[in-house]
């Protein structure tokens, strides 16, 4: 099918876009908002004056209306705490851009596909990436994985029950689904996995003065009578000063796997199917 040529500029621009993150978050843990503020402003103005020129202001109202349903998806994984505020912040951005078509019906189905995308393409991505890590720090892996299993032996006990429960459940009831069981016994397993990987991968010391905002405490600082906790915003811009100005010990930063190639995933993803569908 012929892509429709509006949409050129503006799947150039979206994939330029999540490149640059990716780079920001790969080297620094973060994407600079200006980096995604921009890609709004870029994208809108450009379908303003796109609409002027083809005599359609569907073509930016479009823009407006999906930057406002993804400003409210990208708050809602953000107060949820599925994604950072980067994450979130690019989310947004990408609003502006995913409106392919002037047909509301494939712009949610664009919409919902794009976010399945991601989050599938992300999820085996992160696997992916934890089992690098696993294997470049197996030592430090192996003794907390041990610690974890022993901490919530309970826990897997709980699932075997669970799963032996519903396989005899299924074979009375003639269900087909007894394989769903497996649910049960999966689950402990990848939580201490993914608990084991946290606290031996992701965690590092660091001094005082290359802890940046934003950054993720992994325990509580005391500064002379005052108590910065580990939250999700991360660090402030007045804790951070302080940490400078008075803290002279090493501090636990925990650091997440960067998700943003999960969004360039989920982007290629949905162009392809989009093209292929003839959508756009």
């Amino acid at each position: 099918m012929i892509l429709i040529s509006e949409n050129i500029f503006l799947i150039v621009l979206g994939v330029v876009w999540i490149i640059g993150a990716i780079l920001q978050d790969l080297r620094r843990r973060e994407v600079d908002n200006v980096w995604n503020f921009s890609l709004i402003a870029i994208a809108l103005g450009y379908r303003l004056s796109m609409g002027i020129f083809i005599g359609d202001y569907w073509f930016f109202t479009n823009g407006l209306i999906g930057f406002g349903i993804f400003l409210v998806l990208g708050n809602l994984f953000y107060y949820s705490r599925m994604f950072a505020g980067g994450d979130a912040k690019l989310l947004i951005a990408l609003g502006a851009i995913l409106p392919l078509s002037f047909s509301w019906i494939i712009n949610f189905k664009i919409f919902g596909l794009f976010i399945l995308g991601s989050f599938l393409g992300g999820a085996i991505y992160v696997f992916i990436w934890s089992l690098v890590l696993v294997f470049l720090n197996f030592k430090g892996f192996k003794k907390e994985y041990s610690r974890l299993f022993n901490k919530h032996k309970s826990l897997f006990l709980m699932s075997l029950i669970l799963f032996v429960f519903w396989i005899i459940f299924s074979f009375v009831v003639g269900s087909s689904f007894a394989f769903i069981g497996l649910i049960f016994l999966l689950f402990p397993i990848l939580f201490v996995f993914a608990k084991s990987v946290e606290n031996s991968c992701m965690v590092k010391k660091v001094s005082p003065f290359k802890l940046t905002e934003g950054d993720w405490l992994y325990e509580k600082i005391y500064i002379k009578g005052k108590v910065i906790k580990p939250n999700w915003e991360g660090v402030s811009k007045e804790e951070l000063k302080l940490i400078r100005e008075k803290y002279r010990r090493k501090i636990l930063v925990k650091y997440g796997v960067p998700f943003t190639p999960a969004f360039l995933i989920g982007f290629l993803g949905v162009l392809g199917i989009s093209l292929w569908l003839g959508w756009i």
